[in-house]
């Protein structure tokens, strides 16, 4: 999961540049705040999941399973993809936490903050048109 989060601040840092770089006008503008904000909410999902299973009794923690390598050489994609977003055990470990956080949670915030950035900016971006 956690290499999930990392595709989706990838994506995000890509598709930030990319309008940088683009400098649309105001639809391409628009475009490319919302896929900001899929982005970000994509990555937000992920993070929520591996924090749900970061907060599971000990008991109800799923097995471990395969390696995300070893699952790309024996599965299909789609496969694959399915079983890293369920998480397995090894997305419940807590490696280190920052001011009571885990990575996961911290991830999760900042996922629904760079979200809700964008969303208030697309909103003014559409509100300032009409007016």
């Amino acid at each position: 999961m956690c290499i999930f989060q990392r595709l989706c601040y990838i994506l995000l840092l890509g598709t930030g540049a990319v309008a940088f770089i683009h400098s649309p006008a105001e639809a391409g503008l628009r475009c490319y705040v919302a896929l900001i904000g899929v982005f970000a909410l994509l990555g937000a999902g992920i993070a929520g999941r591996q924090t749900w299973l970061q907060h599971l009794p000990e008991d109800r923690i799923p097995a471990c399973g395969p390696g995300l390598d070893f699952m790309l050489e024996m599965y299909p994609l789609a496969d694959v993809i399915k079983q890293a977003l369920r998480g397995t055990g090894e997305c419940a470990e807590v490696h280190w936490r920052f001011l009571g956080a885990s990575i996961a949670e911290w991830s999760l915030i900042w996922f629904l903050l760079i979200a809700g950035s964008f969303t208030i900016y697309l909103w003014r971006l559409l509100t300032i048109r009409q007016t």
